[in-house]
């Protein structure tokens, strides 16, 4: 989901949320959730063909704040127009709200499978599905998990699926847990087959067979589910690059209209993007060396095109001091190059992933940062260079500047199609894009507009982080031994003495 702020408030000032809630909903049609202020979209359902009131499984995750009133607008929407109907009902929206818990077990449940279920299609075999519900505080029931459908069989084996313990009983063992056996039918009116009750703590003894349906769990494994502070608390390193877009496009730097013109009074787009990502990112490394690039510049004194360029002009040593450095790197590098083109991404990718894949072990991770203005013009490159780099410790963050159309960089981003080149897909999303205009606070608050293009941007990196660390098997090294203040040093009776006499 992406995220966003729940209120329209100063980050630097906001409270801290008393707790989580997680919130489900069922209603008639696809949602969209919003939160307040502008309206930025928080979260979407996922989309349920051919039926009028479906159970969602995607949840929406809040940060509940006692002293706040916190807006949220649903919205609808379809595909096609809607058109009132009089005299009819059009649908009910239900929202249930539970305290999450801090549960982290995570299960992995293996093979289940029903033996000889009894309803039967005209040919003498189902199209069965499983549907897990939770049982909430009122008693009610949420949708957590659907199973996938197993076709033409009387002897089902549904895949393996992982579930955390918090969605599946929020952290409560022995709360029930309630399945439903359904055969699958295309036009959506699946027939159902029965149910059973159970528990986390009866399907965690594994071999567990609930009778009445014939329904078998075969195996069950449980493990914790590790956060990204996890790594980090356990010596993981992030390495943080900066690549900045210096072609022609956008504009002669003295000029105001310049996206690269440097105001005695604002920072321009280039510089609020490279602040607002880079002071946050920093406190994850600990040297707080970064190296920074440009790409589509000339460059003196020959007046050669390059696209991965040193800001700081030491094409050994790449290296800036901070985020401070860096802001001083690329107004000296506008002062000495020659904006000028085309724009290709693949060279500064290229960089940063021969770095990452000279450490595999989870020790490092690496992220670039791309600001640019317009068209990339080695597509079909920088495609080949994320699938590569798909597979390494790294992700790459770009931020859009300027007014022009971003089709080819939401391409990139990968959350409706996986990117593909020449027939390889990547093994995983590794690419968040974001306009910057969609961020910019319209009373000219350049604080809350970089606050809010951080936690766009950087809201991926945890999971990206994340599925790289399990896809290994990486666990997070162990945690450094806690701090014990040293004694302060035996006081000499002699030289105690001394000065009392002096």
């Amino acid at each position: 989901m992406n995220m966003a702020f729940i209120g329209d408030a100063d980050p630097f000032t906001a409270s801290i949320p008393a707790t989580k809630v997680e919130l489900t909903v069922s209603c008639s049609f696809p949602l969209m959730l919003w939160s307040r202020g502008e309206w930025r979209e928080f979260g979407r359902t996922e989309v349920i063909d051919n039926t009028l009131n479906p159970d969602f499984v995607r949840k929406f995750i809040l940060d509940y704040f006692f002293e706040e009133r916190q807006n949220l607008r649903f919205d609808l929407r379809l595909e096609k127009p809607l058109t009132g109907i009089p005299g009819k009902k059009c649908g009910t929206i239900i929202v249930r709200a539970e305290e999450v818990s801090n549960c982290r077990v995570r299960v992995l449940m293996l093979q289940f499978c029903g033996n000889k279920l009894d309803k039967k299609d005209f040919f003498g075999k189902s199209d069965p599905f499983l549907v897990f519900y939770r049982s909430n505080e009122d008693g009610s029931y949420t949708i957590c998990h659907k199973t996938e459908v197993v076709k033409n069989t009387l002897d089902p084996v549904w895949q393996a699926f992982k579930i955390p313990v918090r969605a599946l009983c929020n952290g409560d063992y022995d709360r029930s847990i309630k399945v439903e056996v359904y055969d699958w039918d295309r036009d959506g009116g699946h027939d159902f087959i029965g149910e059973f009750s159970t528990s986390y703590r009866e399907m965690s003894r594994s071999q567990s067979q609930f009778h009445v349906y014939e329904v078998t769990l075969l195996s069950c494994l449980v493990d914790t589910e590790l956060s990204f502070l996890d790594y980090i608390r356990g010596g993981t390193q992030i390495n943080f690059t900066v690549a900045i877009d210096f072609t022609a496009s956008n504009g002669n730097p003295s000029q105001p209209t310049s996206l690269h013109y440097m105001s005695p009074y604002q920072l321009n787009d280039y510089a609020m993007a490279l602040r607002a990502v880079g002071e946050i990112i920093q406190d994850y490394d600990s040297d707080k060396m970064f190296p920074a690039l440009g790409f589509g510049a000339k460059l003196p004194p020959d007046g050669r095109v390059s696209h991965e360029f040193a800001l700081n002009g030491n094409p050994q040593n790449p290296y800036c001091t901070g985020i401070e450095g860096v802001m001083e790197a690329y107004y000296q590098s506008l002062k000495s190059v020659r904006l000028y083109g085309p724009t290709h991404f693949s060279p500064v990718i290229n960089h940063v992933a021969r770095y990452a894949s000279a450490v595999t072990d989870g020790s490092q991770y690496f992220i670039l940062l791309i600001i640019s203005d317009g068209v990339i013009t080695d597509m079909a490159q920088t495609k080949e260079s994320i699938v590569n780099a798909s597979s390494l410790p790294m992700s790459i963050i770009i931020v859009g500047v300027g007014p022009a159309e971003f089709d080819e960089m939401i391409e990139l981003d990968g959350d409706e199609e996986r990117i593909s080149s020449q027939g390889r897909y990547a093994e995983r999303d590794i690419v968040q894009f974001v306009p910057f205009r969609d961020y910019i606070d319209r009373r000219g608050n350049h604080i809350l507009s970089m606050a809010r293009l951080a936690k766009e941007v950087l809201a991926e990196i945890p999971d990206q982080f994340l599925s790289y660390m399990r896809t290994r098997g990486i666990k997070p090294g162990p945690l450094p031994p806690p701090y014990t203040p040293c004694p302060p040093p035996a006081i000499n009776p002699l030289l105690t003495r001394r000065v009392s006499r002096i």
